[in-house]
This record gives structure tokens, sequence and C-alpha cells, in this order.
């Protein structure tokens, strides 16, 4: 009786083994199908909100479901495709006031560390380069879901926020105290390789 539950036993932890890490692996950013986005919201004098986006960013991350702590990610993104709905403004936002983009055209984010608590949620720790500005940020990160696509593919989706401050990135340009910061929301889906 004793192998036949100890066999039981091992079988399930195998089965559970398998369950848990059939979604592990490395996924590139769904670029073709455009299921992504980085949007930024900054308010503008603290009498409204200014809302935008990148159109063109790449990259990937690698899941590891047994052990989350070592899963990663790495992004670049282009400058140039700063987007907030009017084209005299993205037009500054692209000069030496902002983004500079004739000088620093990508950004990149990369991945150091990931740290999950108890609920699932994940802060990911890595390096933003803005600018030519190198600094560490976090990004809070959360699973949106996982699973087979219609096309025999395996997809994955987060969503992750962090704030960063225009002066840590050499950003000269100054609005007053109600604009220093901008909040940035990161969505992805990626296909596994």
């Amino acid at each position: 009786m004793k192998k036949i539950l100890l066999a039981s036993a091992i079988s399930a932890a195998m089965v559970a083994s398998v369950q848990a890490s059939e979604h592990s692996g490395t996924y590139a950013f769904d670029t073709q199908g455009t299921h992504q986005f980085i949007t930024f919201k900054i308010s503008h004098l603290g009498y409204s909100w200014l809302y935008g986006r990148f159109n063109d960013f790449d990259g990937e991350f690698t899941y590891d479901a047994d052990n989350p702590e070592n899963s990663s990610v790495s992004v670049t993104i282009d400058t140039s495709s700063v987007d907030s709905n009017h084209a005299e403004r993205d037009k500054h936002l692209r000069s030496e006031d902002f983004l500079y983009v004739s000088e620093f055209p990508e950004a990149t984010f990369k991945s150091k560390r990931v740290v999950v608590d108890e609920a699932g949620e994940a802060d990911i720790i890595g390096d933003l380069t803005l600018r030519g500005v190198t600094r560490e940020i976090t990004l809070d990160a959360e699973m949106v879901g996982h699973g087979e696509d219609p096309w025999g593919g395996y997809r994955m989706g987060f969503e992750a926020e962090t704030e960063l401050r225009l002066k840590d990135f050499g950003i000269p340009m100054d609005l007053g105290k109600a604009s220093e910061t901008v909040e940035i929301e990161i969505s992805v889906e990626g296909i596994r390789q």
C-alpha cells in the first residue's frame, strides 16, 4: 500500500511540475500584431493631463514558472516614435528639450533581478537608459495571462508601471513642480519561441 501511495505522490508531483513548467520559456514581443503598448501620462502645468505613447519598440522576456525570480526582460524603444496625437508637440518632444532623438535614437531597459511577492505580483528591477543616462528603476508588474493561441502558438502577457523624474534622465525642460514626473504604463504580449 505504501508503494502505491508513494508512486501516486511522485506521479502527482511530476504532473504538477510539468504543468508549472509548461509555460516557461522565452517570449518575443508581438510586434507584428502590435499587441503591446508603452504609454505615458504627465501633468501639463498642473491643469490637465498629457497622454502619449511610443509606437515602435521591441523586446523579449524569459519566464521561469518554477522560479519566477529567474525571469528576465529586455526592451528597445525607438524614441522618435513618440506620439502624443499632436504633430507640433511631438516635434518638440523629439527635440533637445526632451528626448533629443537625433542624439539618442533609442531607449533601453534590461532587467537585473525580479522580486515576487506572495500575491504573485513582481518588482522587476533593471537599468533604463534614456537620453544617454542609465538609472536603475523598478517596474511594478503583474501577469495578465497565458495560453495557446488560435494559430498554434503559446502566448503570455504582462502589465507594468513605473514613474520617472524627468531631471533624473537629463531632460532639461522645466514645466513646474506638477510636471516633474511622468507615469509610464507598459502592456506586452509575447509569443513563445
